[in-house]
């Protein structure tokens, strides 16, 4: 009897292992994609709007049955690997106002803790070309 119920545990076990590996492969891994992208700056009239590489995708994350105030759960993220900068240039800005901005271009993703100093940590957030001024396009290379 019990090897019969060591039997159907080690099924179960397996059966599971199955599952999450089958619906892992049905979302999209964490790498760079192509994505429109808005950036804007105080004192500028008009926000720019291109395209560019960001990390998006999928990673396992665990969540406990059992949350204990006296240990800490830290979730992974699809954020930044290696990252190249590039400068961009706002149109229109008034004399005294900097009108370049440099942004991150992913190169590489992993799947870590979330950078607030790189990544939107939020769980509801803005569309990346999400623009408070009058939009201009630039053009694509």
């Amino acid at each position: 009897m019990l090897v019969v119920r060591n039997n159907i545990l080690l099924l179960l076990f397996d059966l599971v292992v199955l599952l999450v590996v089958a619906r892992s492969s049905f979302l999209p891994p964490c790498e760079p994609i192509n994505e429109t992208v808005s950036v804007e700056k105080e004192g500028c009239p008009k926000c720019l709007v291109f395209q560019t590489s960001i990390c998006s995708g999928h990673c396992l994350t665990k969540e406990p049955v059992y949350k204990s105030p006296f240990s800490n759960v830290y979730q992974h993220v699809c954020t930044y690997r290696d990252v190249r900068y590039e400068t961009v240039r706002l149109p229109d800005c008034p004399p005294g106002v900097d009108p370049h901005i440099t942004y991150p271009v992913a190169l590489s993703c992993d799947c870590s803790l979330c950078t607030m100093d790189t990544s939107d940590c939020t769980i509801e957030s803005l569309q990346p070309d999400f623009c408070m001024s009058q939009r201009e396009h630039f053009p694509a290379y």
